[in-house]
């Protein structure tokens, strides 16, 4: 019964190592040489499970189910070497005559064993179980595992070549693949001379367990810094652009909103007014006076702070509202929520500050013109927007009547 024990035993380290290769989990097991891999390792699995079964179907003393566990035995010998002949060839990237070679001599070694096996079923070639129980091996058993034995050489020799002609990591990587192959042969030696040992089972796993260490954990650790590292370019690549587009969305010289921003803002609206939603609104807007007198009489840095501290009085007193720059000494402010429901005392408290002003020799002079959203007559954000700047355009009259009146005076 220890000789199932060891098949048990191999079948669970095997299941436990390679769970998210045998479920496909991750980008690593989709790569088309761990698809391959995968194969191999199905065909392991294959194989434990006859090897164990093998072990208490002998001790039950069942020869006609012994008979046809041995069959599928060597059905999955015979597929777990041509997969990892596969398998090498694809991981090292043979694409010369040689690896091709290999893999035709792979399946070649197949079709042979499966037809000996076939054969086997009316002639004992491989094997025969007696009337006791017993298994006999044939000659052509013993042929046939020397030819496995050299397979699994030439299959190492190939591997150790490509180590010797790369450097680092994949050096070593080439080193275990060709180590694996080493194992088995020197298993499979032993077991010409004691051919009741589970030595093809153990033999098989520690070569997989060679394989997750080495190889599939590193190849796991590359992918996993590659996503890493893919993923902080992403990240930077993303605050750049949120970088690009708030300086394209902040006008430089006030800190409000740009005039792309309003763009963007207005098909939002316009978006709001066809699915007639958010309708509740009033648009502002604003007009600095004199900014070019001040440019041509004190020149343009005077002229920008001029403008700053026009928006600053607008931003001060509309200030639950998002104010856009429009134009040289244009703003357009957008009421909504609490501003649009104060909109009056606003308004009122504006123009009262632009009348009275706190420097008389650099007096801000802003006209305003607002007006609502009015539900059914205006199609567009921009019917609202002309009606408020012809406003706006009234008040920057008015002011300078005044402003006429108090020169005069």
């Amino acid at each position: 019964m220890y000789y199932s024990a060891i098949g048990i035993l191999a079948i669970l380290i095997l299941l436990i190592e390679n769970y998210d290769i045998f479920l496909k989990l991750g980008s690593f097991a989709k790569n088309s040489e761990w698809k391959v891999y995968r194969r191999f390792l199905l065909s392991v699995l294959v194989y434990y499970v006859t090897d164990a079964l093998w072990g208490f179907i002998e001790y039950l003393k069942l020869p006609t189910l012994l008979y046809i566990d041995t069959l599928f035995y060597f059905v999955a010998m015979a597929g777990g070497l041509l997969f990892w002949t596969n398998f090498v060839v694809a991981y090292i990237n043979s694409k010369n005559n040689l690896g091709r070679a290999l893999v035709i001599t792979g399946r070649i070694f197949f079709a042979v064993f499966l037809a000996d096996i076939l054969v086997n079923a009316f002639v004992p070639i491989l094997f025969e179980v007696d009337s006791n129980c017993v298994y006999v091996a044939k000659p052509l058993r013993h042929v046939m595992l020397v030819l496995q034995i050299l397979m699994f050489a030439l299959l190492t020799i190939h591997a150790f070549v490509h180590m010797r002609s790369n450097s680092g990591l994949l050096r070593f990587r080439y080193c275990t693949v060709g180590f694996f192959g080493l194992v088995v042969g020197v298993f499979l030696t032993i077991q010409l001379w004691f051919p009741y040992l589970p030595l093809y089972s153990i033999a098989y796993m520690l070569g997989t367990c060679l394989l997750h260490t080495f190889v599939i954990n590193g190849e796991r650790a590359e992918i996993t810094t590659e996503l890493e590292n893919s993923l902080e370019r992403e990240k930077k690549q993303y605050l750049e652009l949120l970088s690009t587009r708030v300086l394209a969305y902040k006008d430089t010289l006030t800190g409000v909103k740009s005039k792309l921003a309003y763009a963007e803002f207005e098909a939002k609206k316009n978006s709001d007014i066809k699915n007639r939603r958010n309708l509740e609104f009033a648009v502002a807007v604003f007009d600095v006076n004199g900014l070019k007198q001040i440019n041509d009489t004190y020149g343009h840095k005077r002229g920008d702070q001029f403008i700053m501290d026009a928006c600053a009085v607008i931003c001060a007193q509309f200030k639950q509202s998002p104010v856009f720059r429009i134009g040289g000494d244009e703003f357009v402010a957008i009421l909504e929520r609490d501003d649009f429901d104060n909109r009056e005392e606003l308004t009122e408290s504006f123009n009262f500050t632009i009348e009275h002003p706190v420097d008389p020799d650099f007096p801000l002079v802003v006209a305003l013109g607002i007006t609502d959203y009015e539900d059914g007559k205006d199609q567009s954000f921009h019917d609202v927007f002309e009606r408020a700047d012809r406003l706006m355009y009234e008040r920057k009259r008015e002011l300078k009547s005044k402003m006429n009146c108090c020169a005069s005076a």
